[in-house]
């Protein structure tokens, strides 16, 4: 058995760590300063408090790390001198990643594809770095598919970037062209054109508003590590700029 810690187990952390709780391993977590509602996943997810985070890096093994990105260098700072593998599966730069293995030495580079595992087939997590082979076996047999796609840092936070630019930086677009649409009074004619020529549109946008309805306050600072990512590699920034402005937007409506 592996003793397991997680902060902070928000939709996804829960439903990760829940899959560990359910094979018998135990993990734990830190309910300081977190709100009633995640308590109510952590308990629902079979999670065991350990009150801080002090007391979770001292009594886990391997600890992960899920949550909004632009928290995640300051949790791995909240989680220095942990001594076992830390694995930061956050939608972050690879250059984020980097500087989080800064603060952990027995870093894990880790991305999660997917919405939080309910079932086999949905979830992956793509991992890592020297020690992503030990992280990966943790999830062998659950309904998270746990892949290792190199030992060099960064390689999994470059994959979730690259797919992530395109699948959210796509539906900030189409949200924006529809918003265009609307405001110059042809919105009724643009939606019946695309039922015509590109019929599939109209679930991606049904599906692009109910995400960004719930988890688009969470995208501003994906899309900002994306532009991070892009910008590292000489590639324009813009697009992913304006798609954080567009969920930023969404999120003061």
């Amino acid at each position: 058995m592996t003793i397991v810690g997680v902060l902070h187990p928000g939709e996804m952390g829960a439903a990760v760590a829940g899959v560990l709780s359910a094979r018998g391993e135990t993990v734990v977590w830190a309910s300081a300063g977190r709100s009633p509602a995640t308590a109510e996943r952590a308990g629902a997810a079979g999670l065991e408090d350990a009150g801080d985070v002090e007391e979770v890096c001292r009594r886990c093994e391997i600890l992960l790390s899920i949550c909004p990105p632009h928290a995640a260098l300051d949790l791995a700072q909240a989680a220095s001198g942990f001594a076992g593998i830390y694995v930061d599966a956050n939608a972050i730069a690879p250059d984020t990643a980097r500087a989080v293995a800064e603060l952990q030495p027995r870093f894990v580079d880790g991305g999660i594809v997917g919405p939080p595992p309910t079932g086999p087939g949905t979830t992956r997590l793509y991992l890592s770095g020297g020690e992503a082979a030990e992280v990966a076996a943790l999830f062998s047999g659950t309904s998270v598919d746990a892949r290792v796609l190199s030992g060099e840092l960064g390689t999994a936070s470059a994959l979730k970037a690259a797919y992530a630019g395109w699948t959210k930086g796509s539906a900030a677009l189409l949200l924006t062209v529809r918003e265009l649409a609307r405001a110059e009074g042809v919105e009724d004619a643009l939606l019946e054109e695309w039922r015509l020529s590109i019929p599939e549109l109209e679930e991606q946008l049904a599906g692009a508003e109910r995400s960004t309805h719930r988890k688009g306050w969470r995208w501003i600072g994906e899309m900002e590590e994306i532009a991070r990512s892009m910008a590292a590699q000489d590639l324009p920034v813009g697009f992913h700029q304006a798609a954080a402005e567009v969920f930023r937007r969404a999120e003061g409506s």
